[in-house]
């Protein structure tokens, strides 16, 4: 049978995890100011458009 070591992923060849943590700290910021920006517009609309 097969040996199941564990895997090392921060060791692993071409894994660069900080940039994968960069990466997701920009989407979830991204996210947040569209979901702002979204939220403005629809408050937005409530005043002028009623």
């Amino acid at each position: 049978m097969a040996e199941h070591g564990e895997i090392e992923y921060a060791t692993a060849t071409g894994n660069d995890y900080a940039a994968h943590e960069q990466t997701y700290k920009n989407f979830i910021t991204l996210v947040k100011v569209v979901m702002a920006i979204v939220v403005s517009i629809v408050i937005l609309m409530a005043i002028f458009l009623t």
